[in-house]
């Protein structure tokens, strides 16, 4: 009688908490995620989140960090800004000498051994979004020098979105940004603002492919979900960064996400096993569920559906 009764006071106790978040609402459940996530995994965070259009996460939304690969979109939208001007075409070729290699850093062109080569622009935005390779960063600059980068992105309206020119101005590195302004970006992107419709179904279906990164928000989903999530990540030193989409199955984007967090811990840990990589795991499954049955904005423009994900055994 004793024990029943304690066990009957604690679940009366414990039932109005679990009753209110389980009825949260989306967006509750999406703010609730990123704050327990991001204070549990320490570092300094400075992120936007928005739920349908509205403003859900705004963490040190405004300060200039540094965006790392994330600046990667940038770079790849003026490219393409090029190309729908035709300037540039994505079948023309570019050369890959030897020299031009980054060795050991992220990517495949440093595993070729096969220099000089050349392969087309295309592939060169696909391996520079996809497995984030460090040489490309170097063929869109002989492409779009670092100027003209600057140039086109603070036209297109984000000015502290800029790559950091060096001596050779076909050379850069990748520069800062702000939380809201990648979220700004992204939301152009799939609101049609930003790039012809070709060059941002390019671009978006280069982000929510198979290939593109997974070990953040993507980590604990199926591949079906996968392909609903347009993502890029950036590490380097102590940020580990990460900025995205979440689509409905209609193809219309329903969360933008923009996490730039860094931390003295773990400095030599790029993996799966960081654990501001580890928050965001948890975020993107969380934030998956909570979007899941969310309507977008009548006004939200779709995306063509992804491809089917079928592997192949060659032949």
């Amino acid at each position: 009688m004793g024990l029943g009764a304690a066990t009957a006071a604690v679940l009366a106790t414990a039932t109005p908490a679990l009753a209110e978040t389980e009825s949260a609402s989306p967006q509750k459940r999406v703010r609730r995620v990123y704050e327990k996530q991001s204070s549990r995994a320490g570092g300094t965070w400075n992120s936007f989140i928005s739920v349908t259009g509205s403003t859900i996460v705004e963490d040190k939304a405004d300060e200039l960090v540094e965006a790392y690969s994330v600046n990667k979109i940038a770079v790849a939208t003026a490219v393409l800004d090029k190309v729908d001007r035709g300037l540039l075409k994505l079948d023309q070729r570019v050369d890959v000498p030897a020299d031009i290699i980054v060795a050991g850093g992220d990517g495949i062109l440093g595993l070729d051994g096969a220099y000089p080569s050349s392969i087309t622009l295309g592939h060169v935005l696909a391996l520079l979004l996809t497995v984030s390779d460090d040489t490309c960063v170097r063929l869109c600059g002989l492409v779009a020098p670092s100027k003209e980068i600057n140039e086109i992105l603070v036209a297109k309206g984000f000015p502290k979105t800029q790559v950091k020119p060096v001596a050779n101005p076909n050379r850069f590195f990748l520069g800062q940004t702000t939380p809201r302004e990648t979220h700004d970006l992204l939301q152009a992107l799939v609101g049609g603002t930003l790039l012809s419709k070709a060059s941002g179904d390019y671009l978006l279906n280069i982000l929510r492919s198979q290939a593109a990164f997974t070990d953040g928000i993507r980590r604990n989903m199926s591949s079906v979900e996968r392909g609903r999530v347009a993502t890029k990540a950036g590490w380097f030193n102590d940020g580990r960064n990460e900025a995205g989409i979440i689509f409905d199955t209609a193809g219309k984007p329903v969360l933008t996400y923009s996490l730039f967090a860094h931390t003295p811990d773990e400095p030599e840990n790029f993996g799966a096993t960081h654990p501001l990589v580890e928050a965001r795991a948890v975020m993107g499954r969380a934030f998956f569920d909570a979007v899941e049955k969310l309507a977008p904005p009548a006004t939200a423009r779709a995306l063509t559906a992804a491809p089917a994900y079928r592997p192949s055994n060659g032949g």
